[in-house]
C-alpha cells in the first residue's frame, strides 16, 4: 500500500471515512473563513485610505455636514463608520443643546459603542477557526484509535494474513492523525494572522477617534450655534 490518499480512502472503514469527511469539512470551513476575512479586511483598508484622502481637507475646515455625507459613501471603511457615528452624535448634541452630557462626551460614548460593534464584526468567523484549531487534532486522533482497534481485531482473526492487515490498518489510522494536524496547523496560523490584522485595525480606530475627540474638545464652545446662544443669553 502506498501513501496515495485515494487508495487509503478505498481501504478505510466506513467509520474512518466519516471521520475523514468531518476533517475535510473543517478544512473547507477554514478556507472559507480565511478567504472571506482577508477580502473583507482588504476592502476595508482600501476604503479607509480613500476616505482619509477625501476627508482630510474637510476635517481641517471642520465641515461637519460634508464629513458626515462622505462617511455615508464609504460604509465599507471601518474608519469612516467610526468617524461618521461620532460626527453625527456630536452634531445632534449641538442641535439639542440639552443639559447633561456635552456633545463631546456623547461623541466619545458613541465612539466606544461603534468600535465594539466593529470589533465583533471583524472577528466574524474566528470561532470557526479557533474550534477547528483545537478540535481537529482530536478528531484525527479518534480516527487513529478506531483504526488501531480494528487492526488489532484483524490480528485476532487472521494469523499471518492478519499481520498484513494490521500494518495496513495502522497506516490508515495514522493518516487520520496526519489529516487532523494538516487542518489544525493552518487554522492556528491564520487565526493568529487575522487576529493581528484586527488588532491593527482597532488600534487605528482608537488613535483616530482619540484625535477626533481632541479636535472636538478644541472646537466645542466656538461652534456657531453655541456662540449665538451665549450672546442671546
Amino acid at each position: 500500500m502506498t501513501l496515495d490518499p485515494i487508495e487509503i480512502w478505498h481501504h478505510m472503514s466506513g467509520l474512518n471515512k466519516a471521520i475523514a469527511v468531518i476533517l475535510l469539512t473543517m478544512g473547507v470551513s477554514t478556507i472559507g473563513v480565511v478567504v472571506e476575512r482577508i477580502l473583507a479586511f482588504s476592502k476595508a483598508n482600501s476604503e479607509s485610505r480613500t476616505f482619509v484622502q477625501k476627508a482630510a481637507a474637510l476635517l481641517d475646515e471642520w465641515r461637519i455636514e460634508e464629513i458626515i455625507a462622505l462617511t455615508e459613501k464609504h460604509k465599507a471603511s471601518t474608519l469612516a463608520r467610526t468617524i461618521g457615528a461620532m460626527m453625527q452624535r456630536y452634531q445632534r448634541g449641538l442641535e439639542r443643546a440639552e443639559k447633561g452630557l456635552t456633545p463631546v462626551e456623547m461623541a466619545r460614548n458613541e465612539a466606544e459603542r461603534t468600535k465594539e460593534t466593529i470589533g465583533a464584526e471583524l472577528r466574524r468567523g474566528f470561532t470557526v477557526l479557533s474550534s477547528v484549531a483545537s478540535v481537529a487534532p482530536f478528531v484525527g486522533l479518534l480516527g487513529t484509535v478506531i483504526g488501531i482497534i480494528m487492526s488489532f481485531k484483524a490480528i485476532g482473526s487472521g494469523g499471518d494474513a492478519g499481520m498484513a492487515a494490521v500494518m495496513t490498518g495502522i497506516s490508515e489510522a495514522l493518516f487520520e492523525t496526519a489529516l487532523g494536524l494538516m487542518i489544525a496547523i493552518p487554522a492556528v496560523l491564520f487565526f493568529n494572522y487575522l487576529t493581528g490584522r484586527v488588532n491593527q485595525i482597532e488600534l487605528t480606530l482608537a488613535r483616530s477617534s482619540s484625535e477626533l475627540l481632541d479636535e472636538m474638545e478644541n472646537r466645542y464652545g466656538n461652534e456657531p450655534g453655541l456662540v449665538e446662544a451665549r450672546k442671546a443669553a
